[in-house]
């Protein structure tokens, strides 16, 4: 198949999904095979929560419409400008996907069919549904697509190539079985926020929406701020009062009451707003309905910081006060070549 054809097929996926979001559902008819696919795929919206407890409506709708942004035409072609593949021998990439956030995976699912590549797809038992959905709708409107697609069941094998993401536990078996193919294996991060206390409410309000989008599940959440010796957190909790509704899900809930009762049981000093705490700690990884915090003297100190734990890192968020950080309430937003973990996925796929 011609670049250009799986391009296209992508672009009519963006044209698809823009019809749908929480606040409306706007049926297009110019959009291709909607009336095979449209009220399907709001059927299986409204059923991802009974599969995965955490994927409400909310958060489905987010990720849906963060890629029907994503797949244009423009952003495709700025995308793909730096690569040639014009001469590529597909070969069979095996892919290993999280379920932690609604199409966690797709990045990779797209990244290695725009690339002319056959994909082998092993979803996570917590994300078995919308990629599928987005896959036979693709096959839908480019049939020859269907030779290059395959979702396993069972154990993944026959690959020539793997990328796998998991957990630093998983990451230790995968690099152990993939050992004899070229692969990239993604293990946990997190993401952080450097404040220096002069961020306007609004700017406070968007990293709400980095600590809460997903509940806090994904990597690109924000589970550290750095702060400013004797930073008042006054500001920081009025504006975090914007997304006290998280508290009303109660998987969300139940995660406050348990991680608040054993941090009170150890006696760990706590601030709290009734839906979020923060404690201070040193470790970039929080648990759901908290996040850490450390304090800091010196501007350069964190970016030492940083630079140095950078494999743990995700994404920084601040106001330009670390040099390539995201902006407040962009972290859930990534361009496609905001590659996970800082690995280009595409120069990775280029050398296959």
């Amino acid at each position: 198949m011609l670049q250009s054809e799986i391009k296209s097929s992508f672009v009519e996926l963006g044209n698809f999904l823009r019809q749908f979001s929480l606040e409306k559902n706007t049926k297009d008819v110019s959009v291709l095979q909607n009336d095979l696919f449209y009220v399907d795929f709001i059927s299986l919206v409204e059923l991802s929560q009974s599969h995965n407890g955490w994927f409400t409506p909310e958060q489905v709708y987010f990720s849906v419409q963060s890629w029907a942004k994503a797949l244009t035409e423009t952003n495709l072609n700025q995308w793909l400008s730096p690569y040639d593949f014009s001469k590529t021998t597909p070969e069979k990439i095996g892919l290993v996907l999280a379920g932690n956030i609604p199409l966690v995976g797709f990045h990779d699912f797209l990244s290695v069919l725009i690339s002319g590549h056959d994909v082998l797809v092993k979803t996570s038992s917590n994300d078995q549904h919308l990629l599928k959905f987005l896959a036979k709708y693709l096959i839908s409107i480019q049939p020859e697509l269907n030779s290059k697609i395959t979702f396993v069941e069972g154990k993944l094998e026959g690959f020539d190539a793997v990328i796998a993401t998991g957990s630093n536990n998983t990451a230790r078996y995968f690099e152990f079985y993939f050992k004899d193919k070229p692969s990239i294996i993604r293990k946990n991060r997190n993401s952080v926020a450097v404040l220096d206390g002069t961020e306007s409410h609004e700017d406070l309000v968007g990293l709400g929406e980095d600590i809460f989008r997903y509940f806090g599940l994904g990597c690109r959440n924000v589970s550290k701020l750095f702060v400013p010796k004797d930073y008042n957190f006054d500001a920081f909790f009025k504006a975090m009062y914007e997304y006290r509704e998280v508290i009303q899900y109660e998987k969300y809930a139940n995660n406050y009451d348990y991680n608040k009762a054993v941090f009170l049981m150890s006696n760990f000093q706590l601030l709290d707003n009734e839906f979020l705490t923060i404690k201070e700690d040193s470790s970039y990884a929080s648990p759901i309905s908290s996040v850490f915090y450390e304090f800091y003297e010196n501007i350069d100190e964190i970016k030492n910081r940083l630079n140095t734990d950078a494999e743990q890192i995700q994404c920084v968020v601040s106001n330009n006060l670390i040099e390539n950080s995201v902006s407040f309430g962009q972290t859930q937003q990534p361009r496609l070549w905001d590659y996970a973990d800082n690995v280009d996925t595409l120069a990775f796929l280029s050398k296959i």
